[in-house]
């Protein structure tokens, strides 16, 4: 099976650029949209923004692949006396890693405004504690690149409460293969379910199964794909876990039995492993200990099918992740052989 690499990465590191913290979505599905017209699928988008692309199949049966969209970020919380932005989190980002973070704030207007997160004690030849102080929302703020010296001269810029804040991704794609960037959880497997279709497309294939390509918004948040009806089944194409305990890699598919949330459908999840060792794909069984997806919230959602959760080993996941386009290619040569 020779998929096209190139595509796929050029891909992803378009969408990767595009801000979609959870609760922003717009740019980002409209491209998601635009890129399945040239497919020629029919789209559909929910009422909460999730886009629901169709691919018939042969049987009279439904799988859905569920990816997001949505990534983490941050909103204005308040603004300080002297201009300083306080800020709160969208999802769950690891606080450390954001300090230096280039960032950028849009206005309701759709004035836009670049800035920095920093600590409170940000400069050493100034602050005793500025090594050792905890990096939280509390202990942070944004500096604006502009001329601002008192929270009037900031509002005076369109920026208020409630405003989003977009966390520089730092796309990089290495010649060796490793794609580094905040938000590869899940933008590398939208470009990845985009690989599979172009897959299909190209070499004139059916899939077995009707499939049903759900990009959801809100998934970082916990509500992503919450209800997604008439599906026999649903399998959410997001980040495996890389660290301790766990036998996943950057080149590797992983295939989740269980985390944080309960099991997955045993028999589908076998199905799944079958699937890898019957091709020979490089892959990994783990149980993720912190962790839910979109399977988890359209159970919660009182959804009636079977759920399973795969995808390419992430490693350093909601801080500066990075995978590798094998385990991007993992993930696709499973899904294919499964589908097909």
């Amino acid at each position: 099976m020779k998929l096209d690499t190139s595509y796929i990465l050029e891909l992803a590191k378009e969408i990767l650029l595009i801000p979609s913290p959870s609760g922003y979505t717009k740019e980002i599905t409209a491209r998601i949209e635009l890129e399945a017209d040239k497919f020629g699928l029919v789209h559909e988008k929910t009422k909460k923004g999730n886009t629901i692309i169709t691919y018939p199949g042969k049987e009279n049966y439904t799988v859905g692949l569920s990816v997001h969209v949505d990534t983490l970020g941050a909103m204005v919380r308040s603004i300080s006396a002297n201009g300083d932005i306080k800020f709160t989190t969208i999802g769950g980002p690891i606080w450390p890693t954001l300090d230096g973070e280039y960032c950028t704030i849009m206005g309701r207007d759709g004035r836009s405004y670049t800035g920095t997160f920093l600590s409170t004690s940000p400069a050493v030849h100034v602050y005793k504690d500025a090594r050792t102080k905890e990096r939280s929302p509390e202990n942070m703020y944004v500096r604006l690149d502009e001329i601002v010296k008192t929270k009037q001269d900031v509002l005076d810029l369109g920026i208020g409460v409630g405003n989003f804040i977009f966390i520089d991704p730092k796309t990089t794609i290495t010649k060796s293969g490793f794609v580094k960037s905040r938000f590869l959880d899940d933008k590398i497997n939208v470009a990845s379910i985009f690989g599979l279709i172009k897959y299909l497309k190209d070499n004139n294939i059916t899939p077995k199964y009707h499939l049903k390509f759900i990009i959801s918004t809100y998934e970082e948040v916990g509500h992503g794909a919450s209800f997604i009806p008439n599906l026999d089944e649903m399998i959410a194409v997001d980040m495996g876990c890389i660290g301790d305990d766990l036998t996943c890699t950057e080149f590797d598919v992983s295939i989740c039995p269980k985390d944080s949330t309960g099991p997955y459908d045993y028999e589908l999840t076998n199905r799944l492993i079958e699937t890898a060792v019957k091709n020979k794909i490089n892959h990994a069984v783990d149980i993720y200990p912190f962790y839910g997806s979109d399977v988890s919230a359209a159970r919660s959602g009182g959804n009636d099918f079977k759920g399973a959760l795969c995808g390419p080993g992430v490693h350093a996941s909601h801080g500066m992740e990075r995978t590798h386009i094998d385990g991007i290619s993992a993930t696709i040569h499973l899904l294919v052989n499964y589908l097909v």
